[in-house]
């Protein structure tokens, strides 16, 4: 099966400790969000989770201990944009992110870590012609590091107006402007560039559209092929296969203006504050009347093919 991290929060730049003693013991306890009192009991065992999906901005306190993931597959997304401490107050400066980057792909091969722009908005300060620039100048750096960049235009939650009520949508002829020209930077510097969520409407100039988080990039990760059972999408615009989280919301402590999975900046602090690593839960710790239910789970690598030998 596959198991996700960054859905709802950043583990490896704020849990890595956390994250490191739940592979060490094999198991790891998710509350779920919308019934508090059902908790999942996850295996992290590398006979049944085939892989473990990362979205990160941040991925250094993980890499002095990335051997623990040596017996699992893996697939990361970092995810780095060019604005500053006014949106995103307590990510790291663009160019350590950029060096921790390289350090990972050197670390897990390029084809298992991925570069995410997202989400892409347009301002008086943030124009087009200036995330230009930055792409331009991000993708150099990254080349040779990664096969892939997903770009994301802003989508407007709830969350997102009330934290970051200035932001507007991006108007379809900037989207296609913008797409294009990283399409060809992407070109030029051997990236793909992989549209999140957006449809098809970038698809002619070259860009594929096909998901950021699908099997077939788990399987090409992976060099093996998976036989998943049926998943319904997160929501209908995403093609992707996310598995079973186990992050929770309102834990972030990055506290990106535009985030989707942070209510306000007092409940983060006071889940953060709640934080235990020795607590099989990523928040907390279990009560008396919590009912406790064990996932299924079960390898789903095929093993009649290899891909490696195809």
């Amino acid at each position: 099966m596959i198991i996700n991290t960054g859905q709802r929060t950043d583990i490896p730049a704020f849990y890595s400790e956390w994250f490191c003693n739940r592979l060490r013991e094999g198991f790891v306890l998710v509350r779920n969000p919308y019934n508090l009192k059902s908790v999942t009991r996850y295996r992290l065992t590398p006979d049944v989770v085939d892989i473990i999906g990362f979205c990160t901005k941040n991925p250094a306190p993980m890499l002095p201990h990335i051997d623990l993931l040596e017996p699992f597959g893996q697939y990361w997304y970092v995810t780095i944009t060019p604005y500053g401490k006014d949106i995103e107050p307590h990510v790291p400066g663009k160019l350590q992110t950029l060096d921790n980057f390289k350090r990972l792909s050197d670390a897990v091969g390029r084809h298992r870590v991925g570069w995410r722009y997202d989400p892409i908005f347009i301002s008086e300060s943030w124009t087009a012609e200036r995330h230009i620039k930055a792409f331009d100048y991000m993708a150099k750096e990254l080349s040779g590091y990664t096969e892939t960049a997903v770009i994301s235009f802003i989508d407007m939650y709830e969350k997102t107006k009330r934290n970051f009520p200035e932001v507007r949508s991006v108007p379809q002829e900037d989207r296609l402007m913008l797409g294009k020209a990283m399409i060809e930077i992407g070109r030029q510097y051997g990236i793909t560039i992989r549209p999140c969520a957006e449809g098809n409407e970038l698809s002619q100039f070259g860009a594929d559209c096909s998901g950021c988080m699908t099997i077939a990039m788990y399987e090409h990760a992976l060099g093996q092929r998976l036989k998943v059972p049926r998943l319904q999408p997160a929501r209908k615009e995403c093609a992707c296969y996310l598995g079973g989280d186990i992050g929770a919301y309102n834990t972030c402590g990055h506290l990106c203006r535009y985030c989707y999975a942070n209510y306000d900046t007092q409940t983060v602090n006071a889940n953060m504050r709640l934080h235990d690593p020795a607590s099989p839960l990523l928040i907390g710790h279990l009560y008396p009347d919590d009912i406790v239910h064990e996932a299924a789970q079960k390898s789903w690598i095929d093993p009649q093919i290899d891909m490696l030998s195809l």
